[in-house]
């Protein structure tokens, strides 16, 4: 596990955004019951310069294959100081979880590589499999909302959104590359091939939500773009906050 030095974990002051508001529907949503297997967001931050990391980006792979997980990867930049910049690598994601650290994780805080990142609330060594899943499993219990998400045949998507919120939501579409391969040539992992599967390609916020059920759309328009072949949707609180909903558009 690399742990980020102290000297690094600067205070990034990031400018506030008003919510966005979901257009206007013209019609009643229809409501969704939220059940006890909602998916649960796995975000792992990683490094192609930490050589710690490959055994979290396997597991990160496998977990991938199995229903119920909506799996990101999240490299980072700080360690792009060792030799080797990160070819995928986006400071927003390292200030992500620079938030994440400065508001607290259950499990295991801080700001390290690699960590696995379960529903934006607990905090694991992202290797540990057996951690992991316990963290999935305690996620699990704490359900109280839900996405339902599809593509449309002409390229749109119709997203519904149900249960409760204690305090206003965002939903986050994000833009996912589905692998990556990338042969690293210097640096702790140097000559190495590595596979990196759903790679954060960009993300947006597309709405606010307080609870109960609301639809939308998605234009085809938004679904494009920055080399990404497969989408999800987040419905989390603000500013690094608690993850309420996760899933993929399928």
């Amino acid at each position: 596990m690399h742990k980020i030095p102290t000297s690094l974990m600067c205070i990034l002051a990031a400018a506030g955004a008003a919510a966005l508001a979901f257009p206007p529907q013209g019609e009643s949503a229809a409501p969704i019951a939220v059940s006890d297997g909602e998916p649960v967001l796995l975000e792992l931050f990683t490094s192609q310069g930490c050589s710690s990391c490959p055994p979290a980006d396997r597991l990160a792979a496998r977990l991938d294959q199995e229903t119920g997980l909506v799996v990101v990867s999240r490299p980072v930049t700080y360690w792009d100081r060792l030799g080797w910049k990160d070819t995928l690598a986006s400071e927003d994601n390292t200030t992500l979880q620079r938030q994440y650290a400065r508001k607290g994780l259950s499990g295991h805080n801080g700001v390290y590589t690699p960590q696995m990142v379960v529903d934006g609330t607990i905090g694991v060594v992202g290797s540990q499999e057996r951690a992991v899943k316990q963290s999935i499993n305690a996620a699990r219990q704490a359900d109280s909302a839900a996405i339902r998400a599809k593509r449309n045949s002409d390229g749109s998507a119709a997203v519904g959104l149900g249960g409760k919120a204690e305090r206003l939501a965002e939903l986050v579409l994000l833009k996912i590359a589905s692998r990556a391969d990338v042969a690293i040539g210097r640096g702790e992992n140097a000559g190495r091939k590595i596979t990196y599967v759903n790679v954060l390609r960009s993300e947006r916020v597309l709405g606010s939500w307080e609870g109960g059920a609301l639809s939308m759309r998605i234009e085809p328009s938004t679904l494009q773009g920055d080399n990404a072949d497969r989408f999800a949707l987040v419905l989390r609180e603000p500013d690094a906050g608690k993850v309420l909903a996760a899933s993929w558009i399928s």
